[in-house]
């Protein structure tokens, strides 16, 4: 298996290669040269499999014996023994055809668990063979950063920097990174919002010199592992729900759409999708995209669902480089005149788009809505970002003869505020972070300036 970069400039990579790298050299972000192919005979088989099965088979093909299978089959074993349902990311039915998908059971409580704890392990892994060490720097909107502290902190072969927005997560989400106290373990509070944090960790990968020859890997979506293992509860959750035999839908609350495009990959691979529903909240890029054709940056609106607010959803290149039929030049010319003017998509590209997504945009006040609604007719509590696909999915939703599957992104307990204000007590933490708020904190705040962050890390690293 190779990797090729969504801008069409940069060498194409093994998987061992990929995953160490992160962002291409031109910028772009890795792909499958092909996409393997999932029979529907190999899709039937894997009716009743645990889902650490179905994971091994499902990402074997991307690994493309970079890990022997069964040094792969221990970590992917050990990623999921983590998580505290047995089903791993159980389905749970709100009405006679729509469905819940449960990614909130890992250790931080958020469906970025799912990828991080094994991505982790992959690198820790590949640097052991290789005997280097690494440093990580990655930017977070919430749940990405304490997933990802959480997934390597036990890494004997990594230092991990965390970016985060000051005062633009939540508390809960602050205390989960910050009071992580292990030695390789660095949280970054920017006095700025999440697309500075990542404007600074790409232009720290495109310039690594302040590292002095040390790696800078990257755990946030760009990372390609991230999207592989992302994939597979697309497969599972399907697969449960009757495929490859009929179709089904997803509805996914998005912002950086790598959540999204791992279900996208899944229907390429051949689970049968009809519809794929992209949920926004005000910060509504994707929408605006798909439904009006207006592909520009819109000022930041902090939201009740902050892990979504962000105004460039950086995976969304993935999708386009398919939408162009591969064309890495006709990508980078598209993005590079979004850096500084509105722009539009090609008509054939976004047509093609039109196909197989449609999308729906909330408010603060629709999402306390559909959080009301929710408890009312299905005695969910959800929390916001949930709200907005289980919304989406009512309003959007091509065909109600076809199981609908709503991504549950986010335990409720994350988000407190919000479910307080729909009304709602506040919602208890699980047993294993009832003293979360109680707990010593370590983090620094540092001004929105590439030569200040850089110079932290090259000053903390171990």
């Amino acid at each position: 298996m190779r990797y090729i970069s969504t801008r069409g400039q940069a060498p194409a990579l093994n998987f061992e290669e990929v995953v160490l790298t992160g962002m291409a050299t031109d910028g772009g972000l890795y792909v499958p040269e092909t996409v393997p192919q999932l029979s529907h005979e190999e899709l039937a088989s894997m009716a009743g499999l645990s889902y650490a099965e179905i994971a091994f088979r499902v990402m074997k093909p991307f690994v493309g014996g970079e890990i022997d299978d069964e040094t792969f089959r221990g970590l992917v074993r050990d990623a999921y023994a983590t998580f505290s349902h047995d089903a791993i990311v159980p389905l749970n039915q709100l009405d006679a055809n729509h469905f819940l998908l449960e990614l909130f059971h890992g250790p931080t409580l958020a469906f970025k668990d799912v990828a991080l704890q094994l991505l982790g392990r992959i690198l820790d892994h590949f640097l052991a063979k290789r005997g280097e060490r690494a440093v990580i720097m990655g930017a977070t909107s919430g749940d990405t950063g304490s997933a990802a502290i959480e997934g390597c902190r036990h890494c004997d072969h990594l230092d991990i920097f965390i970016l985060h927005p000051h005062n633009r997560v939540s508390e809960v989400q602050r205390r989960q990174m910050t009071t992580v106290l292990a030695d390789n373990v660095f949280n970054i509070a920017i006095e700025g919002n999440f697309d500075d944090a990542q404007a600074m960790v790409k232009a720290s990968f495109a310039n690594q010199g302040f590292l002095n020859g040390e790696r800078l890997v990257a755990v946030n979506s760009i990372n390609w592992a991230r999207i592989m293992a992302q994939i597979v509860y697309y497969v599972a959750a399907g697969v449960a729900l009757g495929a490859p035999h009929r179709e089904v839908s997803f509805c996914v609350p998005s912002a950086n759409f790598g959540n999204l495009f791992a279900g996208y990959m899944a229907y390429q691979m051949g689970l049968p999708v009809k519809q794929f529903i992209i949920a926004t909240n005000a910060n509504d890029i994707l929408h605006r995209t798909l439904a009006d054709n207006d592909f520009s940056k819109r000022e930041l609106a902090a939201t009740l669902a902050p892990s979504m607010d962000i105004v460039v959803s950086s995976n969304f290149e993935r999708l386009l480089f398919d939408a162009y039929d591969r064309d890495g030049d006709a990508v980078r010319e598209l993005l590079e005149r979004f850096q500084s003017e509105p722009a539009v998509l090609a008509e054939a590209p976004l047509a093609k788009l039109r196909e197989k997504f449609s999308s729906f945009s909330v408010d603060d006040d629709t999402i306390l809505e559909a959080i009301r609604d929710a408890r009312h007719r299905t005695k969910e509590l959800l929390d916001p970002h949930t709200a907005t696909g289980y919304l989406a999915a009512q309003r959007a939703r091509a065909d109600a003869t076809t199981p609908m599957i709503t991504l549950a992104t986010a335990h409720p307990a994350k988000f407190a505020e919000a479910v307080v204000k729909a009304g709602f007590s506040g919602v208890p933490l699980p047993a294993h972070m009832a003293d979360l708020l109680e707990r010593e904190e370590r983090y620094s705040v540092l001004p929105a300036e590439l030569k200040a962050v850089q110079a932290f890390v090259a000053d903390n690293r171990r």
